[in-house]
């Protein structure tokens, strides 16, 4: 039986940052994601979580430019991004030769509704501006905001993914040699009342959610897919070193919650000490390569490590 392979795609693989927003600039993009996959489904059963940071931005500010009819909850947006991608990313596979049937499932994932992330939005989501926007945004939309390097960029709330609601059908999906999309801008996130599921105003991230998924499905590989074609120590200096192969507890100093590597060091380090099984953060463009341990970064266990 083929090993499964959850992937998740940063924004980057959907939208290069400064890109306009256009259906055709992410056709584009993905159709290196889709070189990517077709590369790689002869062997894997493949799993798709993406980004939307992007897109879900945008959405909310299309829905607060029409007045017509109140704005809609970010729940309901990340439920059209997870429509909008994932038709587009399957459009897309679904051109290339000898590729299987390609399912995109709309996912719910549970949170807290008490998670302190709540009081501390910090997921960053929509276009840059210019600090000197900022009032103006705050005073015409309500939003919180925060630097992203030398621009600002709207901040939501991004508890921690706790559940995958529709964790069956995707398994069931993949025992029938579907390529699965699922997950999408991180799940849709709902939370559980005495009513059942209510959706919540947040966005999850897209990392945690496929470590989590990973997690679930047992899979036997996560690979996040980012700008970075490793993790890096000393970034930013002449003395900057690319990390191969290293263990949980070389990535740990990584982490840390207000760096750009921080949400996607904690997915694998989480992945791979509660299953034991291998992950790697690497470019998209070098995903087969990823997998065959020559470029990337191979994060495994320290008990892995120590067998070896």
């Amino acid at each position: 039986m083929k090993k499964t392979l959850v992937i998740a795609l940063g924004g980057n693989a959907l939208l290069q940052r400064g890109e306009v927003l256009s259906a055709q600039n992410q056709y584009k993009n993905i159709e290196q994601v889709a070189s990517v996959v077709a590369a790689l489904v002869a062997k894997y059963r493949i799993v798709i979580v993406h980004g939307n940071g992007p897109q879900v931005g945008l959405l909310a500010l299309q829905n607060q430019a029409c007045d017509l009819a109140p704005p809609y909850p970010l729940d309901i947006l990340v439920a059209e991004t997870q429509g909008m991608l994932g038709y587009m990313i399957a459009q897309t596979l679904g051109k290339m030769l000898n590729m299987p049937a390609i399912s995109s499932l709309l996912t719910r994932i549970e949170v807290d509704p008490t998670d302190i992330a709540f009081n501390d939005p910090s997921k960053l989501i929509g276009p840059v501006y210019q600090p000197s926007q900022e009032q103006e945004l705050v005073a015409n939309y309500g939003y919180r905001m925060k630097r992203d390097g030398e621009y600002l960029r709207r901040v939501v709330a991004s508890p921690r993914p706790q559940r995958v609601l529709e964790i069956d059908a995707i398994r069931h999906l993949l025992s029938q040699g579907n390529v699965v999309i699922c997950g999408g801008g991180g799940g849709i996130p709902v939370a559980h009342d005495e009513q059942g599921f209510v959706g919540v105003e947040a966005v999850i991230d897209k990392d945690l959610a496929a470590s989590l998924l990973a997690k679930e499905l047992h899979a036997e590989y996560l690979m996040i897919l980012t700008d970075a074609d490793a993790v890096y120590q000393n970034w930013g200096t002449p003395q900057a070193r690319a990390l191969r192969n290293v263990t949980v507890e070389t990535l740990r100093p990584f982490a840390a919650p207000d760096g750009s590597m921080g949400p996607k060091a904690q997915a694998v380090i989480e992945f791979v000490e509660q299953t034991g099984k291998t992950a790697f953060i690497g470019a998209l463009k070098d995903a087969a390569d990823i997998l065959k341990g020559n470029k990337g970064t191979k994060v495994i266990s320290t008990q892995e490590a120590m067998v070896s």
